[in-house]
């Protein structure tokens, strides 16, 4: 169940949703099923064909939402220990979209990011009966053959073909009004992002047979978790391809030609990104003041590199934490409650804290 304080709001990239009052997302789910043309023809920031797929398919609108709450926590792990820590998403959706008018490395994890999300999300729905359009994978049936033999295809397999081809229709159709570098780019980011999440689909199966055996076997295809999907973007992030736009515009080639041409799987982007150190609202960044480091760290959360040079406040706090913890048989744990004391280290603010902006 999905309670926003202030409405909800989707922030996939490019597609901002709001509406008011504060909602529940069953009071939502009821108004989108009850009048979804009215609904969608209300809500802000919608290209034509994303309307009419929200007239169409207004109880996939929920599952969205819950693929952006999805993708967004996903975000906010992968750069848990940077300085751009994608939590300007909790801060309005001002703040990301000046991340993603950058064209930087960032907003090409992020659009992939939240194209996976949905195509989750979607694909999930699916399998759970949740969605009229779709439901298991139909071309799932009959008998197959694997390394270990034949078996039969049974359960529900995830319809990842529909989450693709739903999100491709709806994520896609803003950018594919502009025929600009960053449509372009964005375009690419987006389906590196779909293909991640098949890139994990996996078989599963159940023996059937005497004892156990695996005389006849009944298996499906399931999506696996969605860390799966973004720790394969955090790494594609990590090699994002650095392009320029070609000399017909009709896409991009290698800005140093030392490097490979991407391949549809690898992250593209434009622009270098900003060090995100001070509080820029013209770039999207929040800085770093204020935000926790390891000062034993030799990595991007060490105090040096997160608190770009300014140095560090030390407290001493005090917390309880679970201790002596004992096995009985059986089954169970039995621990007892420590105080312990730990220095937390901060970053300091830059001598001017406000924010920054250049227009």
């Amino acid at each position: 169940n999905m309670n926003f304080r202030s409405g909800i709001w989707w922030s996939l990239p490019l597609v901002l949703v709001w509406a008011t009052p504060p909602v529940t997302s069953s009071w939502w789910y009821m108004g989108a099923v009850g009048s979804s043309r009215v609904m969608c023809d209300n809500v802000p920031g919608l290209v034509s064909r994303q309307r009419q797929l929200c007239r169409r398919h207004p109880e996939a609108m929920l599952s969205i939402g819950r693929g952006v709450a999805a993708w967004t926590a996903e975000c906010q792990h992968q750069f848990r220990r940077h300085r751009w820590d994608c939590n300007a998403l909790e801060r309005g959706q001002r703040l990301l979209g000046r991340v993603l008018l950058r064209s930087s490395r960032e907003s090409a994890f992020v659009h992939a990011i939240s194209s996976a999300g949905v195509v989750f999300a979607i694909t999930r729905a699916c399998s759970q009966g949740e969605l009229k359009s779709c439901s298991c994978d139909p071309k799932k049936k009959g008998s197959a053959k694997d390394s270990k033999g034949h078996f039969d295809w049974g359960g529900c397999s995830d319809n990842i073909d529909y989450g693709i081809k739903f999100a491709r229709a709806f994520v896609d159709a803003k950018e594919r009004k502009g025929k600009d570098a960053r449509a372009l780019m964005n375009l690419h980011n987006n389906r590196a992002g779909r293909k991640a999440v098949k890139r994990f689909l996996k078989q599963e199966c159940k023996c059937h047979g005497v004892s156990g055996s695996c005389t006849l076997r009944t298996c499906w295809l399931a999506m696996a978790d969605f860390r799966r999907t973004g720790d394969y973007l955090w790494k594609k992030y990590n090699g994002a391809i650095q392009v320029v736009m070609n000399q017909d515009g009709t896409g991009f080639t290698v800005a140093n030609k030392r490097f490979k041409k991407p391949t549809k799987n690898d992250l593209v982007y434009f622009e270098s990104s900003p060090d995100y150190c001070i509080r820029d609202r013209d770039v999207g960044s929040l800085g770093t003041a204020g935000r926790v480091c390891n000062h034993t760290s030799r990595g991007m959360d060490s105090c040096e590199v997160m608190c770009c040079g300014r140095g560090y406040d030390t407290s001493r706090v005090s917390r309880m934490t679970k201790c002596e913890c004992k096995f009985h048989w059986c089954c169970a744990v039995h621990c007892q409650d420590c105080l312990e004391v730990v220095d937390i280290h901060t970053c300091k603010a830059p001598k001017s804290a406000g924010w920054i902006s250049r227009t």
